[in-house]
């Protein structure tokens, strides 16, 4: 989907997930682009996960930092990546955020270890 592939080189997309009861959950992220999808990670156990297992239906957007929207939102699925998945869009997060990107996912690994995190994948 070429909507998806633009929203790729986005600094920040607002990813909208769904509790069991229909209520809308944002937050903006870091996200690179994974082929005609979007990539990102996430901490294992975080809700936007537990959310994502229970249901594979988000919304993403172009977003600011601080999450408010500058783009129209696009329905979308999410599912949760392997460890090459994770080891792909970490390196793509490396490339595109440059020396941040680094050393965030460097922190990320010191503090959660090698398994902390899990990246999702975005059709």
């Amino acid at each position: 989907m070429a909507a998806l592939e633009q929203l790729g080189s986005e600094k920040y997309v607002l990813l909208t997930t769904f509790r069991r009861d229909g209520r809308a959950v944002s937050t903006p992220l870091w996200v690179i682009r994974d082929g005609s999808g979007l990539g990102f990670w996430t901490v294992a156990g975080s809700g936007k996960l537990k959310r994502i297992r229970n249901s594979g239906r988000v919304t993403v957007a172009a977003c600011d930092m601080r999450g408010n929207p500058t783009g129209e939102a696009i329905e979308a699925t999410a599912r949760i990546g392997d460890h090459d998945d994770r080891l792909r869009v970490g390196e793509g997060i490396k490339k595109k955020y440059g020396i941040v990107g680094r050393l965030t996912m460097l922190g990320s690994r010191l503090r959660r270890g090698i398994d902390g995190t899990v990246a999702v994948l975005v059709d």
